[in-house]
């Protein structure tokens, strides 16, 4: 690769488009899967639980649970960046107008066909959000901050997983085989997708 592609790859418009691409696309994910009524991740579980005992939208949710999330991040000693507060901001508002949009499937086919779509879809978004190196997710700073404290990351990642998992199952959020499906197959593919997107 010429280094005219890596500057230009590196440039802050491409960063700026990597990062709102990325959220966007994030935000469409989480409409589909939270619409394939099959399971959502553990966060998506949380945030739907809560909308459903608050009568607020699920997008709500997102952003004031981010919002808190980042007061966590005090005595953690994390900070910010521009894709963080990004994240707490846009993220939630995305991933309303998607529901909005969205039919809801009438069929089992379609239901899966949101599903699949739904996890290729994060996993892109990851690897494009993770790419514009512009700071984490305000979920991802508590994983990275317990990380700082001694907790192995993929110790820290299950604690929090499961809890918030639990809480959204117990608040009335939806788990299920989705839930699994994106389990298994959002490591792998954001791998993928990173080879693409090289982290900053």
């Amino acid at each position: 690769m010429s280094e005219a592609v890596i500057s230009h790859a590196g440039s802050l418009p491409a960063r700026l488009l990597r990062l709102y691409g990325g959220l966007a696309l994030y935000g469409a994910g989480i409409g589909l899967q939270i619409e394939s009524g099959l399971g959502n991740d553990p966060w998506d579980a949380f945030h739907q639980g809560l909308a459903v005992r608050t009568g607020l939208s699920i997008g709500t949710m997102i952003i004031a649970v981010g919002a808190l999330v980042m007061l966590l991040w005090i005595p953690l000693r994390q900070r910010p960046g521009l894709g963080t507060v990004s994240n707490v901001v846009f993220l939630g508002l995305f991933a309303d107008a998607a529901i909005f949009l969205l039919p809801t499937p009438a069929h089992w086919t379609l239901s899966w066909l949101y599903l699949a779509l739904a996890v290729v879809s994060i996993a892109l978004a990851t690897a494009l959000y993770i790419s514009a190196g512009m700071g984490p997710g305000p979920r991802d700073g508590i994983m990275t901050g317990l990380a700082r404290l001694g907790l192995s990351v993929r110790l820290a990642r299950f604690l929090i997983e499961v809890t918030v998992l639990a809480a959204g199952w117990l608040l009335g959020g939806t788990v299920g085989v989705g839930t699994v499906v994106f389990a298994v197959a959002i490591g792998p593919l954001t791998q993928l997708f990173s080879r693409w997107f090289p982290l900053r």
